[in-house]
């Protein structure tokens, strides 16, 4: 029998006119907690246990508005076992004619403070008063997602998605550094940034880009390809300022996968993925670029497509592709889609030798509900892994999925295809008010916000 232990977290805030909470993340490497408010406020707590207490105490650090998205990012230093922690916040600068991240590192494990951040690249500055400034239109919407020394950051209006760096170079001082510039030709539902992926959540399906060899720098031969000829140069900096502007630079290996900076010279490319015929296309400073086919995949590049999703509509009668509106990190090797029609879908990738080209699979899971919301806590060497869906109501269910460590090579694609992953559900979960959001705060024990009050449960 599952015991479950539920309790409502008591705010800080006595009185109905103050901020309500509208959405949850959870650090949980450092047990950090970010409550975003109504006014675009963000409340920040370090160290936190939810589950042993009755109420929460007043935030330590108040990130005050205007905010339009925020992440956690992880800094590793390979001369330092214990990562470091940053909290990114974007939001709107001069009337919204810059966008402005600001930076907070978790210091000594018992505060968020402001960092000091360097960054010396075209287009980037900083400022002590105000924090990192991009120079690039924030338009309606930024969004944020971050993971391990990389972040990514989407502008809605601008279709753009830049993906940064973030070096350690001091106790509360970081460095920021371009790696590429994404120009969106199709609509972008959600990005996320794990385990050495880029994906975009688009129209009928999952864009993955390698961001090894988004990060990382060579150049090319000129060839041609689609009737366009010339350079096709990468930029790519797996480790940050590998190589030099033009991509001739080339990284020694003693960075190890982390970080490091041979020289301050700037470390940019752009990337574009056209309509059309499905195609994208890498540029360097010169503007010089080739475009080419999406199919086969290659440089990195891959479109994995749902398999038979369309809604169809009833003015004007025809077949929409449903979208893919998040994407979450179940392992190493798989990340679980939820479709714009309340579906789950499996995505499997896999790098079984180095250099070599991902291998991809699709796979639709069965659900007895139409998921709104799903929220998962990545573990990278679990068989077995908690995810918890929700239908925006009333309910949320942990369903229990099976042999998540297993990798995916291609000789595992047909037998996967036949057997289908074991996936059960362990509890459902009935609340009292309409669940706004949640957040995972172990493999067995959840967050939940609901009409501006927080609730904890744990199964044991």
């Amino acid at each position: 029998m599952v015991v479950v232990q539920a309790s409502k977290l008591n705010l800080p805030y006595p009185s109905l006119s103050s901020p309500h909470i509208t959405s949850l993340l959870f650090e949980p490497t450092s047990l950090s907690l970010a409550l975003m408010h109504s006014d675009s406020t963000f409340s920040l707590y370090p160290s936190l246990s939810p589950l042993s207490l009755s109420s929460l105490p007043p935030p330590q650090t108040l990130i005050h508005p205007p905010s339009s998205s925020s992440t956690f990012l992880l800094l590793q230093n390979p001369n330092n076992s214990n990562p470091k922690v940053l909290f990114i916040v974007s939001g709107p600068h001069k009337g919204g004619s810059q966008i402005l991240l600001r930076f907070y590192v978790l210091h000594k494990m018992t505060q968020f403070v402001r960092a000091q951040v360097v960054c010396t690249q075209k287009d980037l500055s900083f400022d002590h008063k105000f924090g990192a400034l991009v120079d690039c239109n924030h338009g309606v919407s930024v969004r944020l997602s971050g993971s391990v020394n990389f972040f990514a950051m989407y502008s809605v209006s601008g279709s753009k998605i830049w993906v940064f760096a973030v070096k350690d170079v001091g106790e509360v001082a970081v460095k920021l550094m371009r790696c590429a510039v994404i120009d969106c030709c199709k609509p972008v539902w959600s990005i996320s940034v794990s385990f050495g992926f880029l994906m975009l959540g688009e129209d009928g399906g999952v864009r993955v880009f390698d961001l090894r060899k988004v990060a990382k720098g060579r150049v090319r031969k000129s060839r041609t390809l689609n009737g366009v000829s010339g350079d096709n140069v990468v930029v790519h900096c797996e480790a940050g300022d590998c190589g030099s502007k033009h991509g001739s630079g080339k990284c020694d290996g003693s960075c190890s996968g982390y970080l490091c900076c041979k020289n301050d010279t700037t470390c940019v490319s752009g990337i574009s993925f056209g309509q059309g015929h499905g195609c994208y296309s890498f540029k360097q400073d010169k503007q010089r670029s080739v475009k080419l086919k999406q199919e086969p995949c290659e440089d990195g590049v891959y479109f994995v497509a749902f398999k038979g999703k369309e809604l169809e509509t009833s003015k004007p009668r025809r077949k929409i592709l449903v979208k893919a509106i998040s994407l979450e990190a179940l392992s190493p090797n798989k990340f679980l889609i939820l479709d714009s029609d309340g579906g789950l879908q499996l995505l499997h990738l896999s790098r079984p030798v180095m250099g070599s080209n991902i291998t991809t699979f699709m796979q639709q899971l069965p659900n007895g509900m139409k998921v709104q919301k799903v929220a998962v806590l990545p573990e990278i060497a679990a068989r077995t892994q908690s995810v918890w869906v929700s239908d925006g109501y009333n309910s949320v269910q942990m369903m229990v999925a099976s042999d998540m460590d297993i990798a995916v090579s291609e000789n595992d694609l047909n037998e996967i295809k036949e057997k289908p992953l074991h996936i059960t559900v362990g509890l459902t979960i009935f609340t009292g008010e309409k669940i706004q959001d949640l957040t995972p705060l172990a493999t067995n024990a959840i967050l939940i916000l609901g009409q501006g009050n927080l609730y904890t449960y744990a199964t044991s």
